[in-house]
């Protein structure tokens, strides 16, 4: 499920994952011309690595958002209303992503 606002947890820190998610592409291009350039395999690899931390580090990120904007509005949503279905939609959709982070 996705949510229906227009703002999302990661809103204020937009541009800042813009940034980071440009940086990785350049890295993503970087290790493909060291591909081109036939360069030493463990040399490929350690940019690879980087990479991936690279990207955990923006999914973590992202994730943080995720609870404490989205599962805590559900939650404030779900004491005002008295029913739990907002913020157990939510933290369901917060345990798949974790799921698949951790996949």
């Amino acid at each position: 499920m996705t949510q229906t606002t227009t703002e999302h947890g990661y809103t204020a820190d937009k541009e800042a994952y813009l940034r980071r998610l440009k940086r990785i592409e350049g890295q993503v291009r970087g290790i493909a011309r060291m591909v081109e350039e036939d360069k030493y395999c463990i040399d490929v690899l350690t940019q690879v690595s980087a990479v991936n931390k690279a990207l955990h580090a923006v999914s973590i990120g992202l994730l943080e958002e995720h609870i404490a904007h989205c599962v805590v509005g559900a939650a404030n949503e779900s004491q005002a209303t008295g029913d739990p279905a907002a913020v157990n939609e939510k933290v369901q959709e917060a345990s798949a992503a974790i799921s698949r982070l951790l996949r």
